[in-house]
């Protein structure tokens, strides 16, 4: 028997990580970005207005100052003409402010008859430009690895990357077993309860980041068991749920070394979830949890979602 910390090194030790696939942005979310993103241009790429106004130059910003209005600018829309001394440009929020220009006055901080504003008293003193590049500059990156939110992607999407280098989710086999169990809808006889281990399960590996596979019901019986641990062959992690005791319907652990399980340990010092097993079979991790609910479910959260985490 180990304590915890030694039973989550020794899966740590077992884990291999995954290899990556490029996917479209839109389906990023929550993957595990595996490689930098480097932004390719500023962003904005040009300074633009942070408010509706007139764009002028920071000499001419002055209370009682007449400017003529020589053109537009909005976003999307830039203004291509010049403004010199003494003439302003109408901008809106968002819009590149033309060349040479350094100050917007806001437009509750002017009067205006036809193409003349005249700047009013106690203008704001603020500037009320965003510098090209202050979100981010050209050259910089998002770093890999990262579980991506929703500001990644939003973040992601302003540096025009359509997709990314992700981890492969790995993929969770969960088996359960005995043969006193039958699916949520089935009318159980008098001695079976209902098998409700891997709806609490398979969540628990989705929210790791894993895709989890619910394999049919393995009975208590060698030929039932190698059938399941057949079609589990090319999972990730196969995870078994109940039958990893020593009495003489536990078979889970006999089946599995048959078919060339390298066992890493049995038994945790951990109450509920003693009886956990855990170790290599072919090119899968495999988990043996607890049939009991609550064992499951704890040892399902304490270990094997740290797994899937680490893959």
């Amino acid at each position: 028997m180990i304590s915890v910390d030694a039973a989550l090194a020794n899966i740590f030790s077992l884990i291999t990580l995954m290899d990556t696939e490029e996917i479209p942005l839109a389906q990023a979310h929550n993957r595990v970005l595996a490689r930098d993103v480097v932004a390719e241009r500023n962003q904005p790429p040009f300074a633009s207005s942070a408010m509706d106004g007139y764009a002028m130059l920071n000499a001419d910003a002055k209370s009682g100052n007449s400017l003529r209005v020589m053109g537009e600018s909005a976003a999307g829309h830039a203004f291509d003409g010049q403004v010199g001394p003494g003439e302003t440009a109408r901008i809106f929020t968002g819009a590149p402010v033309p060349n040479g220009l350094d100050r917007v006055v806001i437009q509750e901080d002017v009067t205006r008859d036809g193409d003349t504003i005249t700047i009013g008293d106690n203008i704001d003193a603020k500037h009320y430009i965003r510098p090209d590049g202050s979100d981010f500059s050209k050259g910089q990156a998002l770093t890999a690895p990262r579980i991506l939110t929703p500001s990644d992607l939003a973040l992601l999407a302003a540096m025009n990357a359509p997709t990314v280098q992700v981890y492969r989710k790995p993929v969770v086999a969960l088996i359960s077993t005995g043969d006193e169990l039958v699916m949520p809808g089935e009318t159980p006889k008098d001695d079976q309860i209902i098998s409700s281990n891997t709806f609490g399960l398979a969540p628990l590996v989705e929210l790791a980041g894993g895709h989890a596979r619910v394999l049919p019901i393995a009975r208590d019986n060698r030929d039932s068991l190698k059938m399941a641990f057949k079609l589990a062959s090319d999972a990730d992690l196969i995870v078994t749920i109940g039958g990893a005791s020593v009495g003489d319907h536990d078979l889970v652990g006999k089946v599995a070394g048959e078919l060339g399980l390298d066992q890493s340990f049995y038994k945790v010092a951990m109450r509920p979830g003693k009886p956990l097993m855990a170790g290599r079979l072919g090119k899968s991790v495999m988990l043996g949890l607890p049939g009991n609910p609550v064992s499951s479910m704890v040892c399902g959260t304490i270990f094997m979602q740290p797994a899937i985490r680490a893959m």
